[in-house]
């Protein structure tokens, strides 16, 4: 029986990136994301869910490179769940977002402290059309990863 994981996130950047490479020279970049919920829990307060986000190759450099905490992102991609042996001998797990494309979403400030302006890297609207398909078109007309 064929099966379905895919995962479409939007929400911001509670730390800066994470990059680090793998023994074969592999770039791998962990984000921390915080996406609020759109509807109030039962005592009228709106929750926020945190997710890991892990990010290789070109565009986890890229991620390291431009994004910062507080940034808001858009994620597309899979879960992944995998276990391993603690240094203490106790067994960890976790489940993390595997991302396919990250992105970067409303606008950053230069890191050049002689600058003023804002400059817009990208800015998508999502709120029309298939998110799927313009989420696409958007990632490939404006971000050159």
């Amino acid at each position: 029986m064929a099966g379905l994981n895919s995962v479409v996130l939007i929400g911001n950047l509670t730390r800066d990136p994470e990059l680090r490479y793998t023994p074969s020279g592999l770039p791998v970049c962990t984000l921390r994301l915080a996406v609020g919920r759109n509807f109030p829990n039962s005592q009228g307060e709106m929750e926020t869910d945190y997710f890991n986000v892990v990010v290789w190759r070109n565009q986890a450099e890229k991620c390291a490179e431009y994004l910062s905490k507080g940034r808001q992102i858009a994620v597309t991609g899979r879960l992944q769940s995998r276990s391993w042996e603690a240094a203490d001998g106790g067994k960890r797990s976790t489940v993390e977002v595997v991302a396919d494309r990250v992105v970067f979403l409303g606008r950053r400030e230069r890191r050049d402290e002689n600058l003023e302006n804002l400059e817009d890297l990208v800015e998508v609207d999502l709120t029309d059309g298939d998110l799927s398909t313009d989420l696409e078109a958007k990632i490939e007309d404006e971000v050159a990863f």
